[in-house]
């Protein structure tokens, strides 16, 4: 990954301390294969009790990491906004390039002899990435809600389970905070999923308040403001979590562990070996 200094600019001790064991988060996981938001590093450092938990703080941390970047001390692409992309075509240089990669891209549904039709859904678009390594291993569809899910967005999605019904029983995996209106959002995909007649079964995998226990996920305030806090502090307390504090391997392996829950095995197995074979003979 590239580091290009764009400004000259001296650092205290502390903050190049910071800044080292930043370097170290991301090594850490870009050797697993995944790349880290600022927000995701940010609870990398409360975890480890390196920087405190508040708003300040995480704002204190963005600048510095800015000023890093700036500065040449950390690589470009060591952090990713995902909720900021350009959209763009991809081109091929000659017609046999496109070929092959028709052979490469060229895939079967390897659920369509299955007995389940699955979706994994996210409560936020910034880890979309980290639940969709799991899901595409699995050749599972994905869906970042962004929130809670829009009508239009709800709507087709029920279609979809709809259509898949007919043949599959079906289940969505769903990930989102342990807040207000983050465990709402459960309740919520369920209840408009049954208004459209949808029959899918719903499950919670993350973030819940046993993962909480086992994995003391930096806490948050829970949110006053929000007209679901009164219930949510008398069950559970003061405190809210965040999904982004769970570390993506962790993530990735709740999502991959219910899918296989699912997964008729031998014939997921017989899928892949045709999709192989018909690939080969693409090429």
């Amino acid at each position: 990954m590239p580091k290009i200094a764009y400004i000259d600019k001296k650092f205290r001790a502390a903050s190049l301390v910071l800044i080292e064991q930043v370097e170290k988060i991301v090594n850490r996981y870009e050797e697993q294969g995944y790349s880290l938001t600022l927000r995701q590093i940010y609870y990398q450092l409360v975890a480890g009790d390196v920087i405190p938990n508040s708003e300040k703080s995480y704002n204190n941390l963005g600048m510095l990491l800015s000023d890093a970047r700036l500065a040449g001390l950390i690589d470009w692409s060591a952090i990713e906004d995902r909720s900021r992309i350009c959209r763009s075509f991809y081109h091929y240089k000659n017609p046999q390039e496109a070929l092959q990669e028709t052979a490469n891209r060229y895939r079967i549904d390897l659920w369509a002899d299955q007995p389940y039709y699955i979706e994994v859904w996210v409560e936020k678009d910034a880890l979309s990435d980290v639940v969709g390594q799991a899901a595409c291993r699995y050749d599972v569809p994905y869906f970042a809600c962004r929130g809670y899910v829009s009508q239009s967005a709800m709507w087709e999605a029920a279609e979809r389970f709809i259509s898949k019904g007919n043949n599959h029983q079906c289940l969505l995996i769903y990930l989102g905070d342990h807040d207000p209106s983050g465990l709402d959002m459960s309740r919520d995909i369920s209840d408009r999923l049954n208004l459209f007649e949808a029959e899918v079964a719903i499950s919670r995998i993350a973030l819940n308040y046993n993962q909480i226990q086992q994995y003391s996920p930096p806490p948050n305030p829970a949110k006053v403001t929000d007209s679901r806090a009164g219930g949510y502090i008398k069950r559970f307390g003061s405190s809210s979590w965040e999904l982004d504090a769970l570390p993506p391997q962790i993530l990735d392996k709740l999502i991959s562990d219910e899918i296989i829950k699912y997964v008729d095995t031998d014939l997921f197995n017989q899928a892949v070996d045709r999709q192989n074979e018909e690939r080969l003979s693409i090429a």
